[in-house]
């Protein structure tokens, strides 16, 4: 029984990766009591956005050998190792990124790192916005300082479920940093080298605003998995989105997708949408997945200033719901790149 099963699961693909889940290693156990069956399917991310049309999936396939009775599907996860892990401890590092600010890229980064802790997976973040750095203050830990181990190494913070560093949380707040290129690489290359991240299925970096020197410089340290853009849908965000996008490509880093923040907005006391940017400028940028839109919410903003982001504190507002399908579609994605690229002997 246990033979046939596998075998019919052998028919059964990943609805990303277009792969059947045996041959990519996902089936982790396979019980037999009679004529009940359990299958546990070991996920490629604990947000994947796929889930219950595999759950459907397994069923219906399982369900077809004869004998069978009752299917149950459980889940694991194990977010997968790319071919070239880019530090010790972490398996992926994802840029959020923007070609100009206002966007609420850093805001949008912050959900997302929230929105995959709740998911299950080991998430960090790192506030790479040296000049403007704003993660400690969305995160509730605007007055926490950073300390270090008896390694020397930085002692991330915590907040929320997730580990994470700021500018903010080693200068005097309201202080301006006056600081060259070097300087910036510098303190680069501490935040992520000189950290004790620990294991980690993601580390979301906040970038800065543009194309400067803290993207050459993050480009260069580490191998970076890939990108998202923040843009609104107006021209003028697209434009220097565009820009963005340039740079990303010209230092090989694949482009995950685009988000389009503050899409249009919904008014509570009518239910009328008003594009108040436009809207769907993000499909504009080329042949980029869209991750996904974010309407304008207050609670949002509210969230921010109070210190617990909005997909924990208001998670069934619209704007919520839109990050964190947009933090699953992202993890999608993320999935499929590296299992794309790992040779099909790893893949088991």
């Amino acid at each position: 029984m246990r033979e046939a099963v596998l075998e019919v699961l052998r028919s059964v693909n990943d609805p990303e990766l277009h792969r059947d889940l045996v041959s990519l290693g996902m089936i982790e156990r396979i019980d037999v009591a009679g004529s009940d069956i359990t299958v546990k399917v070991n996920l490629t991310t604990p947000a994947c956005p796929l889930k219950a049309t595999i759950e459907r999936d397994v069923r219906e396939a399982v369900m077809s050998v004869t004998g069978v009775e009752t299917v149950t599907v459980e889940f694991g996860a194990q977010v997968r190792m790319p071919s070239t892990p880019p530090m010790p401890g972490v398996k992926n590092v994802l840029l959020i990124g923007s070609g100009k600010g206002g966007v609420g890229k850093s805001s949008v980064a912050v959900n997302i790192a929230c929105a995959l802790a709740q998911s299950g997976a080991s998430v960090g973040l790192m506030d790479a916005d040296v000049y403007g750095p704003s993660v400690a203050h969305m995160l509730g830990k605007s007055s926490a300082k950073l300390t270090g181990n008896a390694e020397r190494k930085m002692m991330p913070l915590e907040a929320h479920g997730i580990r994470f560093i700021s500018m903010a949380n080693l200068s005097p707040a309201g202080q301006a940093l006056v600081w060259r290129g070097p300087m910036l690489h510098s303190a680069i290359q501490q935040f992520l080298k000189d950290a004790a991240w620990g294991e980690l299925d993601y580390l979301i970096v906040d970038l800065p605003p543009g194309t400067g020197d803290v993207q050459l410089s993050l480009t260069q340290s580490v191998q970076v998995t890939g990108a998202v853009i923040v843009t609104t849908p107006q021209d003028v965000a697209l434009i220097d989105a565009a820009r963005a996008i340039d740079m990303f490509r010209k230092a090989n880093v694949p482009i995950l997708g685009i988000i389009e923040n503050m899409s249009y907005f919904e008014a509570p006391d009518t239910g009328h949408i008003y594009d108040l940017f436009g809207r769907g400028g993000a499909s504009k940028l080329g042949n980029y997945p869209i991750l996904g839109e974010v309407p304008l919410d207050t609670d949002v903003r509210q969230d921010a200033d109070n210190g617990t982001p909005a997909v924990i504190s208001h998670p069934q507002a619209a704007a919520s719901i839109a990050l964190k399908q947009i933090a699953q579609n992202l993890a999608g994605r993320v999935s499929v790149q590296t299992l794309t690229e790992l040779p099909m002997a790893q893949l088991a």
